[in-house]
């Protein structure tokens, strides 16, 4: 089954990719009693990699099967945000399409991640993976300037849904995952590559 979805948006206001902005606070979605990563801590149980209760894994298997599109705070963001992509390929490689195509680089703050419940009782490692690589988790990440925290939490409420700002952007390339105290953390993740071998 292919459905292809087609719409409007006034002239100016379309969110894109390529707005960011050397210094904007970047910025996540997230349900307001989750977080990143459900998705693929559920395909993890599916595949018999992780052990879930019953409970944990209907919650987060509501997430990988049920994904709620961020359409009202995609609304709510024009005229905010600088740039935005949707989560769908993990949030290193989606956030790596919106520094190549502004031309930047960025910090994560590990620390600031918004991870759920269900996966915060994982290992730290696997709470990266999935939070960071896992993909379908259909949230935005934006940008926006440092000074419109109050108006993106604002956007958010009206949404209904939570944001995290989880670092910035930078005029040096490539992305730095810092932990609590400021320090690099070298991490292999790769979002999802529709055209990689074996993918």
């Amino acid at each position: 089954l292919c459905i292809t979805v087609f719409g409007e948006v006034p002239p100016g206001q379309a969110l894109r990719r390529d707005g960011a902005r050397a210094g904007d606070a970047l910025w996540v979605s997230h349900p307001l009693h989750g977080g990143l990563g459900d998705a693929r801590l559920a395909l993890e149980a599916f595949r018999g990699h992780v052990a879930l209760g019953a409970a944990d894994f209907e919650a987060v298997r509501t997430a990988m099967e049920q994904p709620q599109p961020r359409v009202a705070l995609g609304l709510a963001l024009r005229g905010l945000a600088t740039a935005a992509i949707d989560l769908s390929d993990g949030l290193v490689g989606d956030l790596g399409h919106v520094l190549r195509r502004s031309g930047l680089g960025a910090e994560v703050l590990l620390d600031a991640l918004p991870i759920g419940p269900v996966l915060a009782r994982q290992p730290r490692q696997q709470q990266w993976q999935c939070c960071l690589a896992g993909g379908d988790d259909y949230e935005l990440l934006f940008t926006a300037p440092a000074t419109a925290g109050a108006a993106v939490q604002a956007a958010a409420a009206a949404a209904g849904v939570g944001v995290r700002c989880i670092g910035r952007t930078a005029a040096e390339t490539g992305l730095r995952l810092l932990d609590g105290q400021g320090r690099p953390v070298a991490l292999q993740l790769q979002g999802f590559d529709h055209f990689a071998a074996g993918a």
